[in-house]
C-alpha cells in the first residue's frame, strides 16, 4: 500500500461497518472539537483577559484572524507532509500545536497570546485533509457526505463547549486555568492517534521529497478543474457570509429590531443550532437522493434568501420570522460545511487529500475578508441591508454555478 502523487491508501480489510468507519470518525470528530475548542477559548475569555491584562479585550478579536490566516497555508501545504509522514503522525502534529498553545496561552500575557495563536495556526489548517486521507479509504461512497457531514460537527461543537465551560472556569479558577483545563483531552488524543499510527500510516510515502512539485497539488487543482474552482469560489462565499450572519446578527437585532441582548443572543444560539442539525441531514439527501454539487448549489439560492430577509429585519418583524430567518440562514450558511468537504473529497479524484486541502484554504479566506468588507458596507452606508443585498448576491451567483456546472461520476476510489 504505498502513496504517490497524493493518493490516499487502499481501505483495510474489516475497516467498514455498515459503510462507516467509527473509529476514524470519532478520532477526527474528537481532533475537529479538541482544536477549534482551543481557537476560541481567547474570544470566549476575552472579558477576563482583559480585565486581568489592562488590555482593550477587542484586541483578542485578532486571535482567531491569526488562527485562520495562518492555517489557509497550513492547509494548502499539510498534504505534502501527509504524504511523506502520514495523515496519523500529521494529526498527532495538529495535537501538538493545541497543547503547545494552551501551555503557553495559560503561562504568559498579551505576546505569549500572539505567539500562541501563531503556533496553533501552523496545524489548524490540517484538520481537514487529516480527516480526508483517514476517512476517504475507509468510508462507503453510499454515506460519504453524511460521514464527512458530522466529522464537521465538531467545529460548532467545540464552540458551544468553550461557551458552556470555559467562563465557568475563569470564573471559578482565572482563565489561566481556563486554557490548562484543555491540555488533559488535547495530551490523551495525541496518544491515541498513536495507537493507530502503525496501520494507517502503513501507506506514506517515506521517500517523498517535501517541498517540490507536490507542494503546489492544491492550486494546480484550483488552475486545472472547473468544478474545483467553482466549488472553491462557493465556499470561500459561503464561509464568509456564515461568519458574516454570526458576527452582525446580534449587533444588528439589538440597533434594527429593539431586542434585548439576552434575546438576540438566543435568535444567534438558533442560528448556531440550525447549523449542527442540518449538518447531517442535508449530509443524508446528498447521499441518497441529489448530488452533493447540486444540493450546495440549491443551500447556496436559500442563503442568499434568508440574507435578503435579514437585511429586512425591523421593529415592526414579528419574533416568530425572526426566528424563522435564523433557522433558514443556519441550515444553509452554516449547514453546508459537511457536503461541501465531502464533494472536494468525492471530486478530487486521486487527489482528494488536496482537494480538501483547497477547500480548507478557501473557507478561511472566505471567513477573514469578507466580513471585514461586511462591515465596510454597513459603516458607509449606515444600513444593514446594502451589505445583506451584496452577500445574498454573491451566494445565489455562486449557487447558480453550481446548480448549472457540469457534474463528472464520483471519483473516491483510485
Amino acid at each position: 500500500m504505498t502513496s504517490s502523487g497524493g493518493r490516499d491508501s487502499t481501505p483495510e480489510s474489516g475497516s467498514l461497518a455498515a459503510g462507516i468507519p467509527y473509529g476514524p470518525l470519532i478520532l477526527t470528530l474528537a481532533m475537529q472539537t479538541l482544536a477549534t475548542m482551543a481557537a476560541f477559548s481567547a474570544p470566549t475569555l476575552a472579558p477576563k483577559i482583559a480585565e486581568d491584562l489592562g488590555v482593550d479585550g477587542h484586541l483578542i478579536g485578532f486571535f482567531v484572524s491569526t488562527v485562520y490566516g495562518i492555517g489557509i497555508f497550513s492547509a494548502l501545504l499539510s498534504p505534502d507532509f501527509i504524504q511523506k509522514f502520514g495523515a496519523v503522525r500529521v494529526g498527532q502534529f495538529v495535537m501538538l500545536g493545541v497543547i503547545a498553545m494552551l501551555a503557553i496561552a495559560g503561562s504568559g500575557g498579551l505576546h505569549a497570546l500572539a505567539f500562541c495563536a501563531v503556533v496553533l495556526g501552523i496545524g489548524y489548517g490540517a484538520t481537514a485533509p487529516v480527516s480526508t486521507h483517514l476517512l476517504i479509504p475507509r468510508t462507503k461512497p453510499s454515506v460519504l457526505n453524511l460521514v464527512f457531514s458530522i466529522r464537521q460537527i465538531g467545529v460548532p461543537l467545540g464552540g458551544v463547549l468553550g461557551a458552556l465551560i470555559l467562563p465557568f472556569l475563569a470564573v471559578e479558577f482565572g482563565w489561566r486555568i481556563a486554557f490548562w483545563a484543555q491540555l488533559f483531552p488535547a495530551v490523551l488524543l495525541l496518544l491515541w492517534f498513536q495507537y493507530y499510527r502503525n496501520s494507517w500510516d502503513a501507506g506514506r510515502n517515506q521517500s517523498h521529497r517535501l517541498f517540490k512539485g507536490e507542494l503546489w497539488r492544491p492550486l494546480y487543482l484550483l488552475r486545472d478543474n472547473r468544478l474545483m474552482r467553482l466549488l472553491a469560489i462557493a465556499s470561500f462565499a459561503y464561509a464568509g457570509i456564515q461568519l458574516c450572519f454570526i458576527g452582525f446578527m446580534a449587533l444588528h437585532l439589538t440597533e434594527m429590531t429593539g431586542l434585548s441582548l439576552i434575546a438576540a443572543g438566543q435568535v444567534l444560539a438558533l442560528y448556531q443550532i440550525s447549523g449542527v442539525a442540518s449538518r447531517p441531514l442535508w449530509g443524508w439527501i446528498a447521499d441518497r437522493y441529489i448530488t452533493s454539487i447540486r444540493l450546495l448549489g440549491v443551500l447556496g439560492l436559500v442563503m442568499g434568501i434568508a440574507a435578503i430577509a435579514a437585511g429586512q429585519f425591523s421593529e415592526s418583524w414579528s419574533i416568530w420570522f425572526v426566528l424563522l430567518v435564523a433557522i433558514v440562514a443556519g441550515a444553509t450558511a452554516s449547514g453546508y460545511t459537511g457536503i461541501a468537504y465531502g464533494a472536494f473529497a468525492a471530486f478530487g479524484g486521486k487527489y482528494r487529500t488536496e482537494a480538501t486541502a483547497l477547500g480548507s484554504g478557501a473557507m478561511f479566506a472566505g471567513v477573514l475578508i469578507m466580513p471585514t468588507v461586511f462591515g465596510l458596507i454597513v459603516g458607509d452606508a449606515a444600513q444593514y441591508w446594502q451589505a445583506y443585498g451584496v452577500m445574498a448576491l454573491i451566494a445565489a451567483a455562486s449557487g447558480a454555478w453550481l446548480i448549472t456546472a457540469k457534474v463528472p461520476t464520483e471519483t473516491t476510489s483510485d
